[in-house]
């Protein structure tokens, strides 16, 4: 009798489940009815069986496959439009710049952001604060010769740092990591740190810990299913930690701004924002205010780090993979500047083969490989569908700088991709690292500046070692989620 019951009560359930998982396919039909095509979503979980959390790019590029450049994903309970290959990103995000203008959701980095700072909020909001920061850049020397000056001084601490290893191997994930991350310490904070100043260290792991977790698949992992996981011990826990920790490090050198602050004079763009702070202390609407402050600059801070100094270490690891690309550099710097001055941006105009490894290097290293997300903000008509106000949209910057249409060996590292039949540097429309339309990355300008003088610099002095044979060096990835990380590896610079 009680197996009996209780076969009954299973046949119920069973019952149940199919009636709900019915009920939502309907629903999503009728939801869905004018969205890309897609996989069928389950509950609560979506597509997670389709995706391979540790290959994330690639599971969408096997739907892309299947469904066409445009499709959708559900990615746990988010419902997602993914956007493949230069056409259907650039019809997005240039062709209805600003229907496809709203931030999406990067489920990390919004524990700590929440929709505030420049980065990740939407509206007026985003508005504001871009409008005002890329005009606070420019007024501490962005684009300028200032900031150029201050580039070539920071490459000679490094320059001097390479010098004290005494051509040992080194991991220079952190030689990198201080050099880059003390040029946007100028502006923001208005000073530099010594490179062995602990905290600033710290700040740095931090930086690089947080980072490194958007790509693991714990961290594609949370992205679905975050609700329920930043509830749980995990190394999302030790992510949350770090981001924390840059928080509190900005705000402690807010105080210190505001116990100091000379209107008629601001030193660096912490002050720049408490003076507009003061400004419209009586506007009701303003978005000039301590959370803002604070989160504008750990973006800043954060993005004017770790993307220029991962691809600096990528391209290392790439010049030491193709040594005769490593020698062709060398060559041109030694005919177009010598030995003897510093590199200066305007050479670059005359080093078109330098020009063209550095892009491709960047197109290689695919530092954000799924775009920052985006989300239209309004009903929007994109090709033959209907796309509701709200839904997120990741464009897939990988799929462009890997479209075959523009690249001829798109899986290759291979500087010819930038060369003319002349040997002269030629610009490919699906050249899109700092992607493209309305929110494009605003220190585009600065990465590209750092990233030749650096590069410049340091192969004037140095040639590269590896302990390894060109032929055994891996350079695939280690991880490719939200951020591509490139593999862990030891260097040694020799002088030349």
């Amino acid at each position: 009798m009680l197996a009996s019951g209780l076969l009954l009560l299973a046949l119920l359930a069973c019952l149940m489940v199919m009636v709900l998982m019915s009920v939502w396919r309907q629903r999503q039909r009728k939801l869905l009815g004018k969205m890309p095509p897609g996989p069928t979503p389950l509950p609560f979980i979506g597509n997670y069986l389709q995706l391979d959390t540790e290959h994330m790019y690639n599971s969408l590029m096997k739907l892309r496959e299947r469904y066409g450049s445009v499709f959708t994903v559900h990615m746990g309970h988010r419902r997602i439009v993914v956007l493949c290959g230069y056409n259907a990103v650039k019809e997005a995000l240039v062709d209805q710049a600003e229907e496809f203008s709203g931030r999406g959701e990067n489920a990390t980095f919004d524990w700590l952001f929440n929709g505030y700072g420049v980065a990740f909020s939407n509206g007026e909001r985003a508005k504001q604060l871009r409008r005002f920061s890329i005009t606070t850049l420019r007024d501490f020397g962005v684009g300028k010769r200032g900031i150029e000056e201050r580039i070539q001084e920071e490459a000679g601490f490094l320059i001097e740092s390479f010098r004290a290893t005494k051509g040992a191997f080194i991991d220079p994930t952190f030689f990198l990591s201080r050099t880059v991350s003390n040029v946007i310490s100028s502006i923001v904070f208005g000073d530099r740190f010594d490179y062995e100043d602990k905290e600033f260290l710290s700040l740095l792991r931090m930086m690089l810990g947080s980072f490194q977790f958007t790509a693991t698949s714990t961290g594609q992992l949370y992205e679905m299913f975050y609700s329920v996981m930043k509830h749980l011990p995990g190394p999302q826990q030790q992510a949350f930690k770090e981001l924390q920790g840059l928080e509190d490090f900005i705000s402690k050198k807010v105080e210190q701004n505001k116990h100091t602050l000379d209107p008629n004079s601001p030193r660096d763009f912490i002050d720049s924002f408490l003076i507009r702070m003061q400004e419209e202390k009586k506007n009701p609407n303003t978005e000039f205010y301590m959370k803002n402050l604070v989160l504008t600059t750990l973006n800043l801070f954060f993005a004017g780090t770790e993307t220029v100094s991962t691809t600096m270490r990528y391209g290392f690891l790439l010049l030491m993979k193709h040594p005769d690309v490593e020698a062709k550099i060398h060559k041109e710097i030694d005919q177009v500047i010598g030995k003897n001055r510093q590199p200066k941006f305007e050479d670059r105009a005359k080093m078109p083969y330098t020009e063209a490894v550095i892009h491709e290097i960047q197109r290689f290293g695919d530092m954000i490989p799924m775009g920052v997300s985006r989300r239209v903000i309004k009903d929007t008509k994109f090709r033959e569908f209907i796309l509701p106000k709200g839904t997120e949209v990741f464009p897939m910057l990988g799929s462009v700088l890997r479209d075959p249409k523009f690249f001829s060996k798109p899986l290759e590292f291979n500087p010819q991709h930038f060369l003319d039949e002349n040997g002269q540097f030629k610009k490919n429309d699906a050249f899109v690292p700092f992607s493209i339309g309305k929110r494009y990355c605003f220190g585009e300008g600065l990465a590209r500046m750092e990233l030749f003088l650096f590069l410049t610099t340091i192969m004037q002095n140095f040639r590269f070692k590896s302990p390894q044979s060109p032929q055994d060096i891996d350079v695939s990835p280690k991880h490719v989620g939200f951020a591509t990380i490139p593999p862990t590896y030891t260097i040694s610079f020799q002088p030349r």
